[in-house]
């Protein structure tokens, strides 16, 4: 905390560094607690530390001050009589099975952001990415290649895609009877939209690997044919044709030539009178807020040349491409800002005289 001298002006202080520093430390202990499966065990029954050490497989005197620590941070709750058991965002967010589970994401950060942000000096030096998978093209073929880290990273999208839904579904989309959602993953938002409005035929676009864990996410959704999975890579083959084509979370992740030239892709696979809506954490000035220019730098350190953009470049890009843009909703705003580029109907020239 910064203190007041006597001009009135704030003394600078050392606290605000250390609380900076010692951040990594705080999200060591969420990640190690989520991985060892301590929150999911914790809505089981509170605990000792004793208690705990033994069911997840602890050892030493740490367990304790792990405990203390998660307690400090206000992620767990400790009685007078030594036991322990979730704080309520605890037990909403980091429970495995709940509907809001956001664990994927935790390991998707752990396993893959984390490891390329060590190398952030490196990235801004040369301007390439620290992840070596990014570092020989596309980040996302090494990713698909492990079932298990798949599976988080699919989980963490759904997570972020979740809050985004309501706002997809509350748009008018009676003049539209189909749509394509590019780089879909496994289905989440394209199935929301098909149980909201039942009229339209939904569509996921995304690499190969991707068919099999769509199959079974619609599986155990109860769906059998609303949402129809097409193979392929955004940057060498077409794009399906839609009425409307959806960017979701996939601009930011590349440079903003690929940017471009997607657009382009998606003018010509749309149909007359249809449209291209895109949603990323995109900023409104050149001062943006701290989560944005954090998703920028991790974009940066882990993929081949992606970063966050502004809102005027996203409307810039769809003028270029021949789409009509319109933001929908704030630009200010921590959650994701979402845009429309709207294509005109076809209307045949007049006959010659």
């Amino acid at each position: 905390m910064s203190e007041q001298n006597s001009s009135g002006t704030e003394e600078p202080s050392v606290g605000q560094i250390m609380a900076t520093l010692t951040g990594y430390w705080q999200a060591k202990i969420l990640l190690t607690a989520a991985e060892s499966g301590l929150f999911t065990t914790l809505s089981e029954a509170p605990a000792t530390a004793e208690k705990l050490s033994e069911r997840l497989g602890f050892h030493g005197s740490g367990t304790s001050d792990f405990l203390l620590a998660l307690a400090g941070m206000g992620l767990v709750q400790v009685s007078e009589d030594g036991t322990f058991k979730n704080a309520p965002t605890a037990d909403r967010f980091l429970v495995e099975g709940r509907p809001e589970y956001i664990g994927g994401y935790v390991q998707f950060v752990s396993r893959e952001l984390n490891p390329a942000w060590d190398g952030l000096g490196t990235s801004l030096r040369t301007g390439k990415p620290h992840n070596p998978a990014a570092q020989t093209g596309n980040p996302y073929s090494t990713l698909y290649a492990d079932r298990e880290a798949t599976d988080s990273f699919l989980a963490s999208m759904d997570m972020l895609n979740t809050p985004l839904l309501q706002r997809l579904s509350a748009l008018d989309w009676s003049a539209y009877t189909s749509f394509v959602d590019v780089g879909g993953a496994r289905g989440n938002v394209a199935h929301h939209l098909v149980q909201q409005h039942p009229h339209l035929k939904g569509g996921v676009f995304d690499l190969p690997p991707l068919r099999a864990p769509f199959t079974a996410y619609m599986e155990s959704l109860g769906a059998h044919g609303g949402v129809s999975f097409h193979g392929g890579d955004f940057f060498s083959d077409p794009l399906p044709e839609a009425d409307v084509l959806i960017f979701g979370h996939v601009l930011h992740n590349w440079s903003t030539e690929d940017r471009r030239t997607l657009l382009r892709k998606a003018y010509d696979a749309v149909n007359p009178g249809g449209a291209v809506i895109i949603y990323d954490p995109m900023v409104s000035n050149d001062r943006p807020p701290l989560y944005a220019t954090l998703a920028a730098l991790s974009m940066l350190v882990w993929s081949a040349g992606g970063g966050e953009y502004a809102v005027a470049e996203c409307h810039t890009w769809l003028k270029e491409a021949g789409f009509h843009p319109e933001t929908v909703g704030p630009e200010d705003t921590p959650d994701d800002v979402l845009i429309i580029g709207r294509k005109e109907h076809w209307v045949p020239a007049a006959p010659a005289v």
